[in-house]
């Protein structure tokens, strides 16, 4: 890819070893495709789109990864999340052009969480980033001058 991307992954902590494992993936695949990133951590998923948009609002960023994970719970409480964190990240891609790969787990449990996020089995991590960066690549393709 030409000019070499500059991503920020965006970390839900909330469940800190499935976050790590979710940017493992998403550093390694990141590194492959030659580019850089940086790392910011934020409390949970639901803070995932404003930490998005404050970084959007700056040109340091060519792309953004969304990590995290949220696990169903006895209560509402899940729904809510899943459903605001996902609305707010397609705003942001949608309404201010930002490429957004997303790597929000939305699970029953630890067990599934786990499958998805491991490198060795569902890798959804690198899946975020692998996405961010082809959006990255189709917007950049969109922008570009004819007949240049």
């Amino acid at each position: 890819m030409p000019d070499s991307p500059h991503i920020l992954i965006v970390e839900a902590r909330f469940y800190e070893d499935i976050a790590d494992e979710l940017v493992k993936g998403a550093a390694a695949a990141i590194e492959a495709a030659g580019a850089s990133f940086e790392r910011i951590d934020v409390p949970g998923a639901f803070e995932i789109p404003a930490a998005i948009g404050f970084a959007g609002e700056s040109d340091r960023f060519d792309g953004f990864v969304a990590l995290g994970c949220v696990i169903r719970g006895e209560t509402t409480h899940y729904d809510y999340v899943c459903t605001e964190s996902a609305r707010g990240l397609q705003d942001l891609a949608v309404q201010d052009g930002l490429a957004i790969g997303y790597g929000i787990l939305t699970v029953e449990n630890r067990d599934q969480a786990w499958a998805r996020a491991a490198v060795d089995q569902g890798n959804k991590g690198a899946d975020a980033a692998a996405a961010c960066l082809r959006m990255i690549e189709l917007r950049r393709a969109f922008q570009e001058e004819p007949g240049s």
